[in-house]
């Protein structure tokens, strides 16, 4: 179950988005669904959410993402470039107008001085307009890191609630 704090902000997600028309895609890897579960915990989300990709390895962020293998292979499964293209591949692949992908390493192992664990990167793409990506390092333990990636990615769809950064993304 996700926690309720969560849950409240995805339904103000979810009339926020519906009141635009906005239609949303997920793309995830370390929350392995968390978020489209948090969106379509909410009854009548199917009006916003338009689908949610899960993918946990390096080849289903190929095939179903088109995340070019080489990409994985020189930056590793966790960066920036993964996260924009994992963002970008949700739009191409879905009828959805905004998609916010999430990678990371939630733990307990999997961590290294470059890339620690609870680093997450995060992509937001807005059909045809920009995409954004955005690092974090969480701390805490692996459900701690994937529930505040989780939080994180639905603040993204809030030009407000990320320190005002989004304002000009016109979502």
């Amino acid at each position: 179950m996700l926690p309720q704090e969560t849950l409240d902000l995805a339904e103000r997600i979810l009339s926020l988005l519906r009141a635009r028309g906005t239609m949303v895609a997920t793309a995830e890897s370390c929350t392995g669904g968390l978020i489209a579960a948090a969106l379509t915990h909410i009854a009548g989300s199917s009006d916003v959410m338009e689908r949610g990709f899960v993918t946990y390895s390096n080849a289903a962020k190929t095939e179903l993402l088109g995340v070019p293998a080489t990409l994985i292979e020189t930056h590793g499964a966790v960066s920036q470039q993964i996260a924009r293209a994992m963002a970008e591949g949700a739009l191409l692949h879905s009828r959805a107008d905004i998609a916010v992908s999430v990678t990371g390493i939630a733990g307990p192992g999997g961590g290294s001085d470059e890339k620690p664990v609870g680093l997450v990167w995060f992509g937001l793409a807005k059909r045809h307009g920009e995409c954004h990506e955005y690092q974090c390092i969480f701390p805490g333990d692996r459900a701690l890191i994937r529930a505040q990636a989780t939080r994180y990615a639905l603040m993204l769809f809030d030009p407000l609630m990320v320190s005002g950064e989004h304002s000009s993304y016109g979502w």
